[in-house]
């Protein structure tokens, strides 16, 4: 399994989220086929021709528990992802604070929810809706607000910050973990185990990091059954991200941590097939090679620039592939797509719900937002 950076990327994009307030994501309630295996739902014939846009959906925005309440043995003593020796003596009162919700997800995960006491913006999930927000201009560091919570412990990455204020948090006597920053759908057992041992439950981190596991496998087997067995009849794919007002258009390829999502629903990543690496601004001339069949996006960015009609309007080059002849855009929750943890498994077969039957997938939801 490849181990790379995935969501370090984003950071150099964190500052585009700033002000962005979010639109209202698919709930479950509309989302009712999630209970339903794939190859129970009215899947497309061909998923090369499919049009229209469909929206990728959680039956629910919940994070489960792991089945076991081992006490945090403590103190423990780690290395974090760079370098640093931190001794984490009570986890009470814990921060996990990064670009996408992805440690505060698996601390919930770990049975430890009760203890978190704040949030970044893009911790949205069930029983984190009255934590207090500790990011600054959406994905900054606010010391301040930091220090009011009064946090024993603080799990970050490098995809927020400014690492100043990290050492400032340091200097007031509060242990900061600072944990890898790869993400992708085959490194998640890492990042839990990484996390629960900075926080004194390696057994928690064991169960969790094997059930999340069998989960993903069992995803996508499920997505297998449904994949067309010839190359050339799957859906070529491309992860394109935006924001419209800061004009900002990223298309996301190899080692992104989106290919290893479209790889997971059986799609092709044509940004990888096209050399592209990482996280780059978007090229009319790398639409057009790519051809891609299906565009991935974020709600938030597709409705930044007024939904799919206007993504056509603004990116005239779409009119030279398939997806955008066909109008064909998959989007989903900011706060989930590209948050690899707990909700790994689901996220992949939402996605494979909206790519192979977005009959049963809800619509796009269009709420340009004029801050995005």
């Amino acid at each position: 399994m490849r181990r790379l950076p995935v969501i370090a990327g984003l950071a150099a994009l964190a500052l585009v989220f700033a002000g962005c307030s979010a639109t209202a994501s698919a709930t479950s309630d509309d989302c009712t086929a999630a209970t339903q295996p794939l190859a129970a739902l009215d899947l497309v014939t061909d998923v090369r021709a499919t049009t229209g846009g469909s929206t990728a959906c959680l039956s629910s925005d919940a994070i489960a528990a792991v089945d076991d309440d081992t006490k945090p043995q403590l103190p423990v003593t780690v290395t974090d992802s760079e370098g640093t020796e931190v001794t984490v003596t009570d986890v009470s009162r814990i921060l996990p604070i990064d670009i996408s919700g992805t440690i505060a997800a698996t601390v919930f995960g770990l049975g430890l929810g009760d203890n978190v006491v704040g949030r970044d913006i893009s911790t949205d999930f069930a029983g984190t809706e009255d934590l207090p927000v500790v990011t600054k201009s959406s994905h900054t560091l606010n010391a301040e607000a930091i220090l009011e919570l009064a946090p024993t412990v603080v799990l970050t990455d490098t995809t927020i910050g400014p690492k100043e204020v990290r050492q400032q948090l340091r200097d007031a006597d509060i242990a900061v973990v600072v944990v890898s920053s790869e993400r992708r759908a085959d490194t998640v057992g890492d990042l839990v185990a990484e996390i629960a041992a900075a926080l004194g439950v390696p057994t928690r981190g064991k169960a969790l990091a094997e059930r999340v596991g069998v989960e993903i496998d069992d995803a996508i087997a499920e997505v297998a059954e449904v994949t067309p067995a010839d190359e050339s009849e799957r859906a070529r794919m491309l992860f394109l991200y935006v924001r419209g007002s800061a004009n900002i258009y990223y298309i996301f390829g190899r080692d992104s941590g989106a290919d290893s999502l479209i790889e997971a629903v059986g799609g092709i990543d044509v940004a990888s097939e096209i050399g592209w690496e990482g996280e780059k601004p978007m090229t009319a001339e790398a639409l057009v090679a790519a051809q891609p069949d299906v565009l991935v996006m974020m709600t938030d960015g597709l409705a930044s620039v007024g939904g799919i009609d206007g993504l056509i309007e603004r990116i005239p080059a779409l009119a030279q592939t398939p997806a955008g002849q066909n109008r064909r855009v998959i989007d989903m929750d900011d706060g989930q797509v590209l948050g690899f943890g707990p909700r790994t498994p689901e996220v992949i077969l939402a996605l494979a719900r909206a790519l192979y039957a977005p009959a049963d997938s809800p619509p796009p939801t269009v709420t340009p937002t004029a801050a995005s």
